[in-house]
């Protein structure tokens, strides 16, 4: 498959930094606290999708980062300000850290390159947390933004970088949310007017084709033939 001009530029793996958010076994996983959107993460493709992702980024140097969303056991400095908070701390499974319900869901494979950023408290997997600072300390531009929730956390990571300067790709195919037909809607009213929206196999053609070192040390798509 032919890689997009535009969107080769956008994910340039030098630049590029692959957040997958709330990817997590008590989340998506087979034994999730929330098993209507796991079942829509899983049957809708988007889990294996970013899946898909992860492993196109390892195999050609593009940063990955995994947000998740957790609580100490005592439940200490977590948020509970809204109704989805008071919620959560009801749901038989909970985000412990040290847990399995904590840890990165398969099918997606975590490498050592990778970043892991855990947070306590709030709705945004940037807000708050190490991943703004982590973003710039690797050089980041573009972030790719991929997991679950559509309804929750995707558009407030989505909107929070763009407020950072970031520039966003969202594959679409690879968030979920509940009800699924929820989704398209809001990539279309919301979130294409400030990202970049695309689909899984767009950005692996970009970042699957030949590559080439780059004066970083990462590795870039070859352009031009050179």
């Amino acid at each position: 498959m032919a890689a997009d001009a535009r969107l080769l530029a956008q994910v340039d793996p030098a630049t590029t930094v692959l957040l997958t958010v709330e990817c997590q076994q008590g989340v998506v996983g087979t034994d999730s606290a929330l098993p209507e959107l796991a079942m829509a993460a899983q049957e809708s493709g988007a889990l294996s999708n970013v899946a898909r992702l992860v492993a196109a980024a390892h195999g050609s140097g593009v940063q990955v980062m995994h947000a998740l969303a957790v609580r100490r056991p005592d439940g200490r400095g977590a948020s509970r300000n809204a109704r989805l908070f008071r919620a959560a701390e009801r749901l038989p499974v909970q985000q412990v850290v040290g847990t399995a319900a904590a840890r990165i869901a398969a099918p997606i494979a975590v490498s050592e390159g990778d970043l892991v950023v855990r947070r306590l408290h709030g709705l945004s997997p940037l807000a708050g947390t190490d991943v703004d600072a982590l973003l710039r300390n690797l050089g980041c531009r573009t972030v790719v933004i991929t997991g679950v929730s559509a309804n929750v956390a995707i558009p407030n990571a989505v909107f929070d970088a763009v407020n950072a300067g970031y520039v966003v790709v969202v594959p679409e195919d690879a968030i979920a949310g509940v009800p699924a037909a929820y989704v398209p809607a809001l990539v279309r009213h919301s979130l294409a007017l400030v990202a970049t929206v695309t689909r899984t196999d767009d950005v692996m053609a970009c970042w699957e084709g030949p590559q080439r070192p780059t004066e970083s040390g990462g590795v870039s798509p070859v352009r031009g033939g050179k």
